[in-house]
């Protein structure tokens, strides 16, 4: 194997990590007052003062602890209820797809349109109330951040349970249960006991991740969110979009703040464990009595399935608003369906769907050959880097907000202009991670007794990998590639930052109509965005059952 080839990861590590180094020096630089493109040469404590002078800027650094760890909380919870079902019943675990596929904006955006005051909810019970007019009632927005934390909990517990489903099929689960329940221990006793302890270490990246997200999200804080003040997320992004170009140095510092908080919540999330292992060992010899759980984990499986039919109910709104012509408050369906709209409205979305193709399918392609190569070379050298495999994820695990300002002012000082082909980069950086994640387990657990014999009937390396290995994994690499596309497609920040507002995508015309136009021009941009990735996974689907179709087990059947 050549050299370059055997320190093709390396390289490939460098390409994600020293941009958002990069960034976050560059940021830093920014907080510390020196910024020379406007005139600050530094170094100075100015950005840190403006920063605490801000008004607001102390409730919405809580409402960031609060709706972040709420949401991750109350998904993990949920998470953790349906899996105990679902795992008892064989079933129910293909509902997560199109919850799983379904971009956070257009998700949020469809949440609007339920749980708003004229929203289905409210049409529901407005005969029963009497209402004849949506009621004043802070139910999106409000100041308490309820409705973000309700938001963010729809989309992200369909993850951690799939990841969860995931960590259960790495123990002896069943054996588990069977033996507790012949000891009469109760189904929450057992998973309490002993099933959550064996898989928490594998859930502890996903909880992360979930964890670094909601408390850093801004599209989905700007849909669902509170105004005024905003969380701490949101109200760095106005800082950035400020006309004021000094601003962007006062919004420097809170990004470093922002990084701040989600790593002492990170940390704080780490560090629990020992506690709760010393706690819930006692526990475990006093018998672990558990009176009232079996109750809570009825709830919390009620409030799963709350939080699906939210969900549901959230994609068929935006399909429904998309062709609504007439709707009046407070009939339950509307008056006239028409797709006027969507041809009227055909001008301001072509663009940006021509933008959101170029950008996930480029993104998503590069990350794919990289994640390939990556494993490709890990299986010719025979060598795996489990440092490199872990670092590959610090992407997901730092806050966008925190470091994007500075990616986007290193390449401008790299001679980089923002535009197309920048975004698509910074979308293969986001991408990449979870290419992996789809791809490196069953590369991995290919038989290796196929390649073998592809050597020894005189087939070299490359011949193996494109005439064995890629067409026995062709399910799995679409897969990887329709996971690539919704992720792409979902992207915001990166695409307003190294897009310089110059490169609309679906997702950054969803969130601006969002705030301020027609529901029904919304609904069309947010439902084509929220199509394309559920295009992906039915593509991923088809193509291999139709290419397969006379060998059963590529078509995992």
């Amino acid at each position: 194997m050549s050299l370059p080839a055997r320190f093709l990861p390396a390289l490939i590590l460098a390409a994600i990590l020293l941009p958002i180094g990069a960034g976050l020096w560059q940021t830093a630089l920014a907080a510390a007052g020196h910024l020379p493109a406007i005139g600050a040469q530094g170094p100075d404590l100015a950005a840190w003062a403006a920063l605490w002078d801000r008004p607001g800027l102390g409730r919405a650094v809580w409402l960031s602890l609060f709706t972040g760890i709420g949401a991750t909380l109350l998904s993990f919870l949920l998470a953790l209820a349906s899996a105990v079902a679902i795992t008892r019943k064989g079933r129910g675990g293909r509902l997560l797809a199109p919850l799983l596929a379904m971009p956070h904006a257009a998700l949020a955006i469809g949440l609007a349109f339920v749980m708003a005051p004229s929203g289905w909810i409210a049409r529901v019970i407005a005969p029963v109330l009497g209402w004849d007019r949506p009621p004043d009632i802070a139910s999106i927005g409000d100041p308490f951040g309820l409705s973000l934390i309700a938001g963010l909990t729809v989309k992200e517990f369909p993850f951690l349970l799939l990841m969860m489903l995931t960590a259960c099929a790495q123990i002896p689960l069943q054996c588990h249960l069977r033996a507790g329940r012949a000891l009469g221990a109760s189904e929450a006793r057992l998973w309490l006991a002993i099933v959550l302890p064996q898989i928490w270490p594998l859930m502890r990246l996903p909880v992360l991740v979930v964890l670094a997200y909601s408390m850093s999200v801004v599209d989905v804080a700007l849909i669902l969110g509170p105004s005024n003040p905003p969380t701490l997320a949101v109200l760095l992004a106005r800082d950035y979009a400020d006309p004021d170009l000094t601003r962007l140095m006062s919004g420097s510092a809170g990004s470093l703040l922002q990084l701040a908080l989600v790593g002492a919540a990170a940390g704080a999330v780490l560090l629990i464990r020992g506690p709760v292992a010393r706690l819930g060992g006692a526990w475990v010899h006093a018998g672990a009595p558990a009176p009232g759980a079996g109750i809570a984990l009825r709830a919390l499986r009620g409030a799963a399935w709350i939080a699906m039919t939210l969900g549901f109910g959230a994609m068929v709104a935006l399909v429904i608003w998309s062709l609504a012509w007439r709707w009046a408050f407070p009939d339950l369906v509307p008056q006239e369906l028409s797709l006027r709209i969507w041809a009227r409205s055909a001008q301001g979305w072509a663009a940006p769907l021509a933008n959101t193709l170029i950008m996930a399918g480029a993104s998503t392609a590069l990350a794919l050959l990289a994640a390939i190569a990556w494993l490709e070379s890990e299986t010719r050298s025979n060598r795996r880097m489990p440092w490199a495999e872990a670092a590959i994820f610090v992407p997901l695990l730092l806050p966008q907000i925190g470091f994007l300002f500075g990616v986007n002012t290193a390449a401008l000082r790299a001679g980089l202009s923002p535009g197309m082909w920048l975004v698509v980069w910074g979308h293969a950086i986001f991408v990449f991670p979870y290419a992996m994640i789809a791809l490196a387990d069953p590369w991995r657990s290919v038989d290796p007794r196929h390649f073998r014999a592809g050597a020894a009937l005189g087939a070299g390396p490359w011949r193996r990998l494109f005439a064995l290995r890629l067409p026995i994994l062709l399910r799995l690499i679409l897969t990887a590639a329709a996971i690539g596309i919704a992720v792409s497609v979902a992207q915001y920040l990166p695409t307003l930052f190294l897009g310089a507002g110059r490169t609309p995508s679906l997702t950054t015309e969803a969130v601006t109509l969002a705030a301020s136009s027609d529901r029904r021009v919304t609904a069309v941009v947010a439902t084509i965005q929220a199509a394309l990735p559920l295009m992906g996974f039915a593509a991923a689907f088809v193509i291999p059952a139709i290419l397969h179709r006379n060998r059963r087990h590529l078509r995992g059947a």
